[in-house]
């Protein structure tokens, strides 16, 4: 007889695990089912790993400009193994903290493929066989995994992605990034700063294209001062793997075609949803080129099964996940007939996205340019870390804060900034923007003095034509 549950979760990842911990709390009966690791590819091989290994890189490169802070730090080298051996230990005791969590809220773990079978029936395959599970609610958490070139295979060899990059045998001495996205931004970013001659290719007309074109410009010149370069509008034609490197054929924005040979190439060219053979198509679940279609609560086109996280419409950030698991827990529990839960929808607009290289990026909401294309008519306010006390201090002066709001209502749109530790600083904006605050508020409020925050007051008076420090 199959084993019976409330809510079974198909995949533990940052949005799967919560999903599973918040179904609990509301008093419903959890089974998680997991193929490799307990926390998924951000915990494991992604997110958490990627940040102990880039902290590695800014620690050294640090290290080798101590005399810039009146200190001298000698013969300063880098141990690739020990760097590796840290980020893979970080990961190891979050993933036994997922475990523990697991054990806590009395979910049921069960390691395996699983399959949807029919109506809350759900298969679970592994070495030892096959066992049936039952819930009165499914929900799809699988994720996604790197997307390949046709012409560049992954073989962890000379082309990596981007797990064969955290955990690499030896250091690139010329290393090919295809895609300036945040992967193939913050790799390329370690990589240099370990001191790997680094070249980043990208197809688009300027590198971190998602993000506001200032930052972008911006980035592409604190990079290309790092020793970078950076190819944009170019695109890889075509690789050629050897024994002891890669040969790649680049076409320029101008349509010439340039030759290099590199130690290694990462491919960081987007993800692939994991959704195929996991039996979608026996419960006819829409889905569109392979992301599953869910409505504002994660409902997808067949009753009782649910998708959140990389398997649903972007963005594919862990955070959003671990918001939507969240959303889906609470609305399940409230068909089941919880009436003191009140699901509320995800407002995309409102999650932040955050890029970890040197120097970081942080955002959200609109760009300048996507705020004009929506029709609004804008206000924008920048203002330079070089004006802030504590950037200065820091040896940090470099990068800005810049904030967009409508010109009308005093609504902020969006904001954008690169610099120190702003990954960090963005969540204050993001508060403000759930709040639906306006320039008023965010000009009443006390910024600590000092701190790098207050370049975020600066941009907003700036906007405004008040800003103190400019």
């Amino acid at each position: 007889m199959a084993d019976s549950f409330d809510v079974i979760v198909l995949g533990s990842g940052p949005g799967g695990y919560v999903a599973a911990i918040r179904a609990a709390q509301l008093g419903l009966t959890v089974a998680i089912v997991e193929r490799e690791n307990l926390g998924g590819i951000c915990l494991n091989w992604g997110c958490i790993p990627t940040k102990a290994l880039l902290r590695s890189a800014e620690v050294f490169h640090q290290m080798q400009h101590a005399k810039a802070y009146g200190l001298a730090a000698d013969n300063v080298r880098a141990d690739l193994a020990a760097v590796v051996a840290r980020s893979r230990g970080v990961a190891k005791q979050l993933n036994q903290g997922v475990t523990h969590l697991m054990k806590k809220n009395k979910i049921k773990v069960y390691m395996g493929s699983g399959a949807l079978k029919g109506p809350g029936t759900l298969e679970v395959t592994n070495e030892k066989g096959s066992e049936m599970l039952s819930a009165k609610a499914i929900i799809v958490a699988t994720g996604a995994r790197a997307r390949d070139l046709p012409f560049a295979k992954a073989d962890g060899n000379r082309v990596w992605t981007y797990r064969h990059a955290m955990t690499p045998k030896e250091l690139p001495t010329k290393l090919l990034v295809i895609g300036s996205g945040a992967i193939g931004i913050e790799f390329a970013s370690f990589y240099n700063d370990m001191g790997s001659k680094v070249t980043v290719v990208e197809m688009m007309d300027r590198i971190v294209p998602v993000e506001d074109a200032d930052v972008s410009a911006f980035l592409e010149k604190a990079l290309t001062k790092q020793g970078m370069t950076i190819l944009t509008g170019s695109g890889v034609e075509s690789l050629d793997v050897g024994a002891t490197g890669v040969k790649a054929r680049i076409k320029s924005k101008n349509g010439k075609i340039v030759e290099d040979t590199y130690s290694h190439v990462i491919v960081a060219v987007g993800i692939v949803a994991n959704t195929e053979n996991i039996g979608l198509e026996t419960l006819g679940v829409t889905t569109d080129r392979g992301i599953i279609a869910i409505d504002d609560y994660g409902r997808t086109s067949a009753n009782g099964i649910w998708a959140i996280g990389d398997v649903t419409p972007g963005p594919w950030l862990a955070h959003k996940a671990s918001h939507e698991g969240v959303i889906v827990a609470e609305a399940i529990a409230a068909e089941l007939g919880n009436k003191d839960v009140h699901p509320h929808p995800m407002d995309r607009n409102n999650i932040p996205g955050c890029t970890y290289c040197h120097p970081q990026i942080a955002s959200v909401g609109l760009t300048e340019a996507k705020a004009k294309e929506a029709g609004y008519t804008v206000r924008v306010g920048t203002f330079p870390l070089i004006g802030n006390g504590k950037a200065i201090a820091l040896g940090e002066a470099e990068g800005f804060v810049k904030t967009v709001f409508d010109a009308q209502t005093g609504e902020l749109l969006g904001a954008h900034m690169i610099g120190v530790e702003v990954t960090e600083l963005i969540q204050g904006f993001v508060v403000g923007k759930t709040l639906e605050t306006t320039e008023a508020e965010l000009m009443h409020t006390v910024f600590p003095h000092p701190t790098v925050s207050e370049a975020m007051h600066e941009s907003v008076l700036a906007a405004y034509g008040r800003a103190l420090h400019i």
